[in-house]
C-alpha cells in the first residue's frame, strides 16, 4: 500500500513538474515572440526615419541653377556690393540678347556682342525706395557704371527710372518722356555711316525729362523729349537738375565722361559719354 502511495505521488509530481515546464516553456516562447514583435516594430521605425532622411536630402548631383545659358558675370576691382552691382557677358543664347533682339539690338547692328554688357544696379527713386536698375553697355565702360551707380545709391541721388530702352521698344522719345535713364541703342548718327555713342553703348541719359537735349534748328527750337518745356530754363531752380555742382556730373566726370551740357552747337543735359 506504502508502495502504490509512493508511486502516486511520483506520478502526480512529475505531472506537475511537467505542466510547469510547459507553461514555462510557453511563458519564453511568448516573451521572445514579443520580443521579436519589438524589435521588428523598432527596425521599421528606424527604416522610415532613414528613407525620410534620405528624401529630405538634396543630392550632390543636383544641377545648379546659378548658370543660366549663355550668361557669365564679369569680374570688377573697385564695386564694393558685388550682389546688387555686377555686370555679366552674354551670348546670343541668352536671354538678355532675346530681350534687346530686334529692338535696341536691331537687324543692322554691327556691334560685337562680346563688347556688350549687361548691368544690374540699385537707385534711389523719386518715392526714396530702393529700386533695380538694368542697363546695357559698351564693356569699356561697365566698371566705370557700376562704381557711378554704387557710389549715386549710396549718396540717395535719386533716379526715377533705369529700365533697358527695350521696354520702350527701342524709341528713345518715349523712353525719355517717361524719364527713363538708359545707355545702349543702337543706330547710327543722322547722314552717315557712324555710329552713334549711344549706338556702341558709350552714352548714358540720367534723368531725361529734367535735363533735356535743346538744339536750334533752321530758327526752330528742338526740345527732346518734347514733354520737357518746363525744364528747358536751365537758370530756374528746380529738382533733379544736373549741372556742375550736381553729384551726377561730378562723379561721370571724374571717371572721365564729358558732359553734353557743355557743348556749344546744343546741350544735351541728360547725356554722359566716354
Amino acid at each position: 500500500m506504502k508502495r502504490y502511495v509512493a508511486i502516486l505521488v511520483c506520478i502526480v509530481l512529475l505531472v506537475t513538474l511537467g505542466a510547469c515546464g510547459k507553461d514555462g516553456e510557453q511563458q519564453s516562447a511568448k516573451e521572445v515572440g514579443e520580443s521579436i514583435k519589438s524589435e521588428e516594430i523598432l527596425e521599421a521605425a528606424n527604416e522610415s526615419k532613414d528613407k525620410t532622411t534620405d528624401e529630405n536630402q538634396v543630392p550632390n548631383n543636383e544641377p545648379n541653377n546659378d548658370n543660366t545659358t549663355g550668361e557669365e558675370k564679369m569680374t570688377t576691382t573697385n564695386v564694393k556690393d558685388t550682389e546688387n552691382f555686377y555686370g555679366i557677358i552674354f551670348t546670343a543664347d541668352s536671354d538678355i540678347f532675346t530681350r534687346i533682339k530686334g529692338k535696341s539690338y536691331k537687324d543692322d547692328c554691327i556691334v560685337p556682342l562680346e563688347d556688350l554688357r549687361y548691368l544690374h544696379v540699385l537707385h534711389v527713386g523719386f518715392d526714396g525706395q530702393t529700386h533695380e536698375g538694368e542697363i546695357i553697355c559698351n564693356k569699356a565702360i561697365a566698371e566705370d557704371l557700376l562704381e557711378i551707380f554704387e557710389q549715386l545709391y549710396e549718396a540717395g541721388y535719386q533716379i526715377e527710372k533705369i529700365k533697358l530702352v527695350d521696354e520702350y521698344n527701342a524709341e528713345d522719345e518715349a523712353s525719355m518722356a517717361d524719364n527713363n535713364s538708359s545707355n545702349f541703342n543702337f543706330r547710327f548718327i543722322s547722314h552717315t555711316t557712324k555710329i552713334s555713342k549711344h549706338g556702341s553703348g558709350m552714352a548714358i541719359d540720367i534723368n531725361p525729362l529734367y535735363n533735356p537735349y535743346i538744339k536750334t534748328v533752321n530758327g526752330n527750337l528742338n526740345i527732346e523729349p518734347a514733354n520737357s518745356i518746363p525744364y528747358v530754363d536751365r537758370t530756374a531752380d528746380f529738382p533733379h537738375k544736373i549741372d556742375e555742382t550736381d553729384l551726377a556730373y561730378q562723379l561721370f566726370t571724374a571717371h572721365g565722361f564729358s558732359w553734353g551740357g557743355a557743348w556749344n552747337s546744343s546741350k544735351d543735359y541728360q547725356h554722359f559719354e566716354k
